[in-house]
């Protein structure tokens, strides 16, 4: 039973708990493990004047849409590391989807990179996955 749902099936609101990021490995879903946070996806497209004499104000057209990189913070696991460690060392671009707990997906292909937070007293250790894309962000809705 899904208790995030009212009975006649309405969303009242959706908890990000269970929220996944994975990219594709050999046609298999492979999840980043102890993800903390995901950066908001989509981006504004540009606008594009096309004001001419005789307009009394100004006019726009969407223009293209040019997307940012993206920033996940990830909490430091050691492995979690050393796998992205290694994607980042292939220097490949991957597949990624992020998955959202009613079924909502993003997919999106770009290339990952990644940095080390600082280092505090008391603080847990932690990384930012950054991948720079190059196709999407794309939106599947829940099935």
């Amino acid at each position: 039973m899904n208790l995030q749902r009212f009975a006649d099936d309405e969303i009242a609101g959706l908890l990000s708990k269970g929220t996944v990021l994975s990219y594709k490995e050999d046609g298999k879903d492979v999840p980043i493990a102890a993800v903390k946070s995901i950066p908001a996806l989509g981006t504004d497209p540009e606008k594009v004047e096309v004001t001419h004499l005789g307009s009394e104000k100004k006019s726009y057209i969407l223009g293209i849409q040019d997307t940012d990189s993206l920033e996940f913070a990830i909490v430091y696991q050691g492995k979690n590391f050393a796998d992205v460690h290694t994607l980042v060392k292939a220097g490949k671009s991957k597949d990624w989807t992020i998955t959202f707990p009613d079924g909502l997906k993003s997919e999106f292909k770009g290339e990952p990179s990644y940095k080390f937070d600082g280092v505090e007293v008391n603080q847990a250790l932690g990384f930012n996955l950054v991948i720079v894309v190059s196709e999407g962000p794309d939106f599947t809705p829940a099935p």
